[in-house]
């Protein structure tokens, strides 16, 4: 950053805590980083419960959501009225990153934010935008398709199989609430590609072919930036993934040394002198050996607990950065680490283990390298020991009921109420 104030600039002065909208095992992972180092951390929020169950958590508010007109009105009101006015504002989901990267001067007035402008975010964030952006900096990605009419689709002859894609996380429609839909032939895309088009709108419906292989082909890049430059940076493969086949989320994640990935990374948020955290997803393609640019997400990821554990503690690195101060130097990552979603993670081994795939032995000895678990703390235990429960309840009321998620619209300062 310069010396002139631009959109993204945090202004000067002292931080008097952080404010995390939404987001879930990524942001109890965050508060809990921070709160170790008695950083006031304030949770806003209608996403899972988990994170405010957490004792790092000051306190919560229920709010009306990033879609919300009257979002950003909430959040300068949230600051008067609780005097949270200086605080880090985080968003910890992809709706929310667009909300406040949107919005940066509206927000300036009451909190500071380590975001880039819209303007340079989209670019990463919408994924017809990222995708561009991709083959012009020579960073490989999945054969896309795009279409003028839903009637064109319906004639193209497309490899299958292929999965369909929201243009950006976030949202309540069939689309975004599965991430990723999978089509492996004419039979199965017509009728997800017609029902997603009409609900989201063509244009915002990406369809790629599917990369071959599982989520051991899967690499992470991770970091921290600060004025266009990486502070603290590793990479990580997403061992196994919940639904086998095609992971939803990871559930067993380790440290290890991908650097076509850095240097991919790198070339991509460069580009858009990022601001922030993130996480950058690639696969390996096994036909050809290139290594292709899924997705970015410039927040709390889900395994963001790995960091700290591999001894990179980017919650405390952001804290000091926002303070004016320069974060501590750390070593390099510590190789071989691993993180475990354990709920999902006994299903996806079951899986595994039934195909052949899988040794019990080798998923035994896997928990030797687990330093971070996605929910459980042993100073911080009750959210561990409620993500049974809650996560029965949410995959049985959105994955199997088909239930959209409650959007509180409460005054600011009420209490988000236990879902």
């Amino acid at each position: 950053m310069g010396p002139e104030k631009r959109p993204g600039q945090m202004p000067q002065g002292n931080v008097t805590g952080v404010v995390i909208l939404g987001g879930a095992h990524g942001t109890l992972a965050l508060a809990r980083s921070l709160g170790a180092r008695n950083v006031p951390v304030w949770l806003v929020s209608t996403d899972t419960p988990l994170p405010g169950l957490s004792r790092r958590i000051r306190h919560k508010f229920d709010w009306p959501g990033p879609d919300d007109p009257n979002a950003i009105s909430f959040l300068l009101d949230l600051a008067e009225g609780h005097g949270l006015a200086g605080a880090l504002l985080i968003p910890g989901g992809d709706g929310e990153v667009r909300l406040v990267s949107q919005s940066i001067e509206a927000l300036s007035p009451a909190y500071k934010v380590m975001l880039p402008a819209w303007d340079q975010l989209k670019f990463v964030c919408e994924k017809p935008l990222l995708y561009r952006r991709a083959t012009e900096l020579d960073v490989d990605i999945p054969p896309t398709y795009r279409f003028a009419s839903t009637e064109e689709a319906s004639r193209t002859a497309i490899r299958f199989p292929v999965v369909l894609k929201p243009n950006m996380g976030g949202g309540n429609s069939e689309l975004a609430r599965a991430k990723v839909i999978r089509a492996d032939d004419r039979a199965a895309f017509d009728p997800v590609f017609e029902r997603a088009a009409a609900e989201i709108g063509l244009e915002n419906v990406v369809v790629q072919e599917l990369i071959p292989g599982g989520g051991e082909g899967q690499f992470s890049y991770a970091a921290l930036w600060h004025d266009g430059r990486p502070v603290a940076e590793f990479t990580a493969r997403r061992a196994r993934q919940y639904p086998v086949d095609f992971g939803y989320t990871s559930t067993f994640v380790d440290v290890v040394d991908q650097p076509r990935a850095v240097e991919a990374a790198r070339k991509l948020l460069a580009s858009i002198r990022h601001e922030g955290l993130v996480e950058i997803e690639f696969k390996c393609d096994q036909r050809d050996d290139a290594l292709r640019l899924l997705d970015i997400n410039p927040r709390p990821w889900s395994w963001f607990g790995l960091a700290s554990a591999a001894g990179l503690d980017l919650g405390a690195m952001i804290w000091d950065i926002a303070n004016g101060r320069a974060p501590a130097s750390s070593g390099p990552p510590r190789i071989g680490t691993s993180w475990m979603y354990l709920v999902r993670d006994m299903v996806s081994a079951t899986v595994l283990i039934a195909r052949g795939k899988l040794g019990i032995g080798a998923y035994l000895r896997s928990f030797g390298c687990v330093r971070a678990w996605a929910t459980f703390a042993a100073d911080d235990p009750l959210p561990g020991l409620l993500d049974i429960p809650v996560t029965a309840w949410r995959v049985l009321t959105r994955r199997v009921l088909r239930l959209k998620p409650r959007t509180g619209r409460r005054q600011a300062g009420r209490d988000m109420p236990e879902r």
